[in-house]
């Protein structure tokens, strides 16, 4: 099966290829490079993986098309879809969102950085978790109208923090 990748502050999607061998192992193509992967689900999301000989642990966290990787004590947000979700991606590109729009917590954390006035893609709320702080952008231009987190304090995944209108 093929997906496709971006994590933050790249420009373009890489292709991934995910082909099933049997017995726990995999062939997995990311852009050029192929790995050999042997994956043993373990409990909570967690994978025991030899990748090409080398052991690794790694946690995975879903939140709708976003990944959370856990590896070697560094969580990394991937955004993840396949060739048809990529398509309605594409086709709703034109439209742009209006409205009251509320910005949850992608995971629990603690709030570092408040805004106000804001515009598309600009930042509102830095969260931080496990020694990274995950900027959350504004999904239009508009103003603050709710603010339901404050700077210090810690919060839950999920958790309401802004609204823009």
């Amino acid at each position: 099966m093929r997906y496709f990748t971006k994590q933050q502050g790249q420009k373009e999607a890489v292709p991934v290829d995910l082909e099933p061998l049997g017995n726990d192992q995999y062939k997995i193509t990311v852009g050029a490079t192929t790995y050999q992967v042997d994956a043993l689900a373990l409990e909570h999301g967690t994978l025991s993986m030899l990748v090409d000989g080398q052991s690794y642990s790694v946690e995975f966290e879903e939140n709708g098309d976003e990944l959370g990787v856990l590896l070697r004590g560094q969580v990394n947000r991937i955004d993840v879809a396949d060739e048809r979700r990529l398509r309605l991606r594409a086709a709703n590109a034109a439209f742009s969102v209006e409205g009251k729009q509320l910005v949850t917590a992608p995971m629990p954390g603690k709030v570092v950085k408040v805004g106000d006035e804001v515009t598309e893609g600009q930042g509102l709320v830095v969260v931080e978790a496990m020694k990274m702080e995950n900027e959350l952008k504004s999904p239009k231009a508009g103003k603050v109208t709710e603010l339901f987190a404050k700077e210090g304090t810690a919060v839950e995944n999920n958790a309401k923090l802004v609204v823009v209108e």
